[in-house]
């Protein structure tokens, strides 16, 4: 799987930055899901890999505008270009009146069908190789984050153990590979107990705005990477912004610790947050925060900054 982020700022874009889109691409094919559509994500997208023909749902994680205003003319965009397959809409109760009233009320023509599930009453969604899960987190109105875990891993044909078992190389092999169970000199062989899988499935959580992130313990349970926003340093987030429902670099990587996950992703930063270093407040301020309280691999999202989680859990940045 490979994570690109269409946006990384909170409430304002800025020069540098759009304000929320996370793209999720399927290891192999042209498949990719989308969570959260802040306004502008369909231009971030012409300059991103993606098309939205081959976009199977969009995820939106809470109704603020800086993560669903772009929605619209994503959808009218999809339709212009020639889209005719279904689009499923995973969000909260309230954005498919939202998208139904735009598209009747500006004489929107879609040639495809739009599917909405609320997340409120979303218990698993399974598409293709990937079972979708919500968590109800902490922020002015009901938000939420989406645990995307791999449906399952390739199996692998335990070959030492039917070596050891005077099994020798040959169909049986290949029947055994293919979940059959086999009969060889007399004896019925299981395919079940030749059968491994090298590699645990892929895991990862991407959480809409929260300023709790304890409640994602149970959804981080096995996870690989879990993206967070982190809007503030500890000091504004627990001082002037106290009220605003935002997690701090600080206590959200205190949290991924805590949880022993191995990668965290900090994104949605606040606009008075700089890009260069010598100047304050910046985004060095929000990294050397995580870092003190975080022992994992740690990653401040930029805008089209593109990262890979490989088969064995490793995530790296790659673009």
């Amino acid at each position: 799987m490979d994570i690109i982020f269409l946006g990384t700022s909170s409430g304002t874009p800025t020069r540098a930055r759009n304000v929320s889109g996370v793209a999720l691409l399927e290891e192999q094919g042209s498949a990719w899901y989308l969570v959260d559509c802040g306004e502008g994500t369909q231009h971030q997208l012409l300059r991103a890999p993606m098309s939205l023909m081959n976009l199977q749902a969009a995820f939106i994680t809470h109704v603020h505008g800086d993560h669903c205003y772009g929605l619209p003319g994503l959808l009218a965009s999809a339709g212009m270009l020639g889209r005719s397959l279904p689009l499923h809409i995973i969000a909260p109760v309230g954005i498919e009146a939202w998208i139904r009233a735009t598209v009747q009320l500006t004489q929107l023509v879609l040639p495809y069908e739009l599917r909405f599930v609320a997340t409120e009453a979303l218990e698993k969604w399974t598409y293709g190789n990937w079972v979708v899960e919500k968590t109800p987190l902490s922020h002015r109105v009901p938000s939420f984050a989406y645990t995307f875990t791999e449906a399952g891993t390739e199996p692998k044909l335990d070959t030492g153990k039917l070596e050891a078992h005077g099994i020798p190389r040959g169909p049986a092999w290949g029947q055994l590979r293919n979940g059959m169970d086999v009969t060889y000199a007399g004896r019925t062989l299981k395919s079940s107990d030749y059968i491994c899988f090298p590699h645990a499935p892929k895991r990862v959580v991407v959480a809409g705005d929260n300023d709790r992130p304890e409640l994602l313990r149970e959804a981080c349970r096995g996870a690989h990477v879990l993206v967070h926003e982190a809007t503030f340093t500890k000091e504004i987030a627990e001082g002037p912004a106290k009220d605003f429902g935002h997690s701090s670099a600080a206590s959200v990587a205190s949290f991924a610790q805590s949880a022993g996950v191995p990668n965290l992703i900090l994104t949605h930063f606040s606009p008075r947050y700089q890009a260069d270093a010598s100047r304050s407040p910046s985004i060095e301020d929000l990294r050397k925060e995580a870092a003190g309280n975080y022992d994992g691999k740690l990653f401040l999202a930029e805008d089209l900054a593109r990262y890979r989680l490989s088969r064995s859990g490793e995530l790296s940045r790659t673009g």
